[in-house]
């Protein structure tokens, strides 16, 4: 699928229309192609405020995926966890469950729409977050930490659906560059909060604090986050048409523009809408080689965010809240790169358009994976060696600023093109890269405090950035190659047409 504007069904009849194999059945679509009730003719502004709303649900739920690594040792000390990785992992959980999450919610999300599913499991993330700050051995920390994550890991998945539904191919980049940030800058930030509220408090105080923050957001969504998924919306268009209709009509006179047929049971519904993204994942080769590209990356970053304390602590001799500070070099070249791509996704990709005779295609975003591909190695082998040489610190910083930079041009990159090419089913198949790239996160943390201790921060970076050259270098050129005639062979997208 190129450009979503004419992709789908619902987007390009107007009205309601009489079915062709029968003459009682009434097909349900929007009134026409401004049909204001359709999330892609809402209001600028609306579209906007949905977005930054969605995206605070994101960040709420990444905040505290990462927020309680400066204080993990106070929690080894008090629960007298003697392993490393046992520590690592009370940190780590929290993403393994990112990974199963988005695998049943976000399909859920295509039967009960978008909205529900975000805000309900956003109150179950408050529910477990809440009693992490209540465990009382390191059992009860890792189980609630993992149910927390099942709670906070939809918007992962869920979230660029939305924007999938609201912003057409053309619009989607800076809504998408805007959205992108939230799950790597709360991870970010978290540790940040985290270090200052550990070391003048106590380390439960993290998790109440993110509660506090979680709340505040399920209050501002009930305002702003409205429901987006057109079939869901259509749904709730004939339940308005059979309430109006006479009984002595009959009640299954209507079914949407994205029924194949007119009889549907729940159970059919529920188990394929269950079933797409392991479907996805399983059989979709464009979807696995984004997931494993992006999975490479996000697991770095995490082994970044887990050792980032470590480096300032023993290398540099920071305090807990000042080592903490290192954590915003990441942050800068996350904000400043998405905000420079943001500007120029969507002009890179109207420009490719034109000259590619008016048809849209997903690969029109793979032009920012090139730079990342470049500033993602260099900068790990600046902070590597910087810290390992023992230089100022703020060379790693510098390092830092660069991966960010390169991660968050990656991200973006893929995020968006997954959307471009499964509009309809975005949240199913980001949420099958996300149980790739989350599974990466859990794992790659695991083994870099021994990795560094073996092997030093320096030759530990070299190795991963001799990986990230390898595996990275060449994805960009291999995508914008054969990226089309990979995703033409999909069942699930749709063949390009002219905007």
């Amino acid at each position: 699928m190129s450009d979503d504007k004419h992709a789908h069904p619902g987007e390009q009849s107007r009205g309601t229309d009489v079915g062709e194999d029968d003459s009682d059945v009434v097909v349900v679509d929007w009134d026409g192609p401004n049909d204001p009730e359709n999330p892609k003719n809402w209001s600028y502004e609306k579209r906007w405020r949905a977005t930054i709303a969605v995206s605070l649900f994101t960040f709420a739920s990444t905040v505290t995926s990462s927020g309680i690594a400066p204080g993990s040792s106070k929690i080894a000390e008090e629960f007298g966890i003697t392993s490393q990785p046992i520590v690592a992992m009370t940190v780590s959980i929290f993403v393994l469950a990112y990974a199963i999450g988005p695998l049943f919610m976000a399909p859920l999300s295509e039967i009960y729409g978008r909205t529900k599913v975000i805000q309900l499991s956003n109150l179950f993330f408050f529910a477990w977050n809440m009693a992490c700050g209540f465990a009382q051995n390191k059992t009860q920390l890792i189980i609630f930490r993992f149910l927390a994550g099942l709670g906070g890991s939809p918007p992962l998945a869920v979230g660029m659906g939305v924007l999938g539904d609201m912003w057409r191919a053309e619009e989607r980049g800076r809504a998408s560059a805007t959205y992108s940030l939230a799950p790597l800058m709360g991870p970010v930030i978290g540790p940040v909060i985290g270090a200052w509220i550990s070391a003048r408090t106590t380390w439960r105080w993290v998790f109440w604090s993110t509660c506090i923050f979680a709340m505040a957001v399920q209050v501002m969504g009930l305002f702003f986050l409205r429901e987006t998924f057109a079939p869901v919306l259509l749904e709730q268009k004939i339940a308005r048409l059979r309430k109006a209709e006479e009984p002595e009509k009959g009640a299954l006179r209507y079914r949407t523009v994205f029924e194949a047929s007119e009889t549907r049971s729940w159970q059919h519904i529920f188990s394929k809408a269950l079933r797409r993204p392991f479907a996805l994942f399983m059989h979709e080769s464009i979807v696995q080689l984004l997931g494993l590209y992006m999975a490479f990356i996000y697991g770095i970053f995490y082994i970044y965010l887990t050792t980032i304390p470590t480096i300032f602590r023993d290398v540099y001799h920071h305090p807990p809240g000042v080592a903490g500070l290192h954590y915003f070099a990441l942050g800068i070249g996350l904000i400043f790169t998405s905000q420079l791509n943001s500007r120029t996704m969507d002009t890179v990709y109207i420009y490719l358009r034109d000259r590619n005779g008016g048809i849209g295609e997903p690969e029109f975003r793979i032009p920012s994976m090139f730079p990342a591909s470049v500033l993602f190695p260099i900068g790990l082998l600046v902070s590597g060696w910087a810290a390992e040489k023992q230089l100022h610190w703020i060379v790693v910083d510098v390092g830092m600023a660069l991966v960010g930079a390169g991660m968050i041009l990656s991200f973006q990159s893929i995020q968006t093109y997954l959307v471009d090419t499964f509009t309809l089913f975005a949240a199913s198949a980001l949420a099958a890269v996300t149980f790739i790239r989350s599974v990466f996160a859990f794992g790659f943390p695991l083994f870099s405090p021994a990795m560094y201790a073996k092997l030093g921060y320096g030759k530990g970076d070299t190795i991963l950035a001799v990986l990230a050259i390898v595996i990275g270098c060449p994805s960009p050129f291999l995508f914008w190659k054969y990226g089309k005639a990979v995703r033409m062979r999909s069942r699930h997208t749709m063949k390009p047409v002219v905007s």
